[in-house]
């Protein structure tokens, strides 16, 4: 027997069990979740966020939100890239729930929130490290005044 009859279906080569086992199909109900819907997007929303990609991930989901349910047949399809992202039942989960346009405005708001909460914290962030250093600086020019135009304070 040849190499390309033994492995002509690649189905009766996988371990039972193993990688190929319960990969659902048309019709099957999506796998149990780990986590319920709600956390599964804001998992996903704040990946997105703390990777600096909020902006460009509105743009994209909301010029792709009429394409849904071909956009989670293509997350399907890219599952054995993304794998390393994602556990399996939380990417399986996450490509089912993108079937929905409904799912696709709850992550383009849960993105918008945080994009924004991200955004006001760096601002105050900023504005405190700004009055630290202002604070800072008065401190050393009033330290520096104190002194007499010597130098040291020591008197010759």
């Amino acid at each position: 027997m040849s190499f390309w009859r033994r492995s002509a279906n690649p189905l009766e080569a996988a371990p039972p069990g193993g990688r190929l086992a319960g990969a659902g199909g048309p019709g099957e109900p999506a796998p149990p979740a780990e986590m319920s819907d709600e956390q599964l997007l804001d998992a996903v929303a704040g990946r997105l966020v703390r990777m600096r990609l909020g902006v460009a991930a509105v743009f994209f989901l909301e010029s792709v939100k009429p394409l849904s349910f071909v956009g989670s047949q293509a997350l399907v399809f890219l599952q054995p890239f993304v794998e390393a992202f994602l556990s399996v039942g939380s990417y399986r989960r996450f490509a089912h729930l993108m079937e929905d346009r409904k799912n696709f405005e709850r992550l383009i708001q849960r993105v918008e929130a945080l994009d924004e909460e991200l955004r006001l914290r760096e601002k105050r962030e900023k504005q405190e490290r700004k009055r630290r250093q202002a604070e800072d600086k008065a401190r050393r020019g009033a330290a520096a005044g104190a002194e007499p135009p010597g130098g040291s304070g020591e008197k010759a």
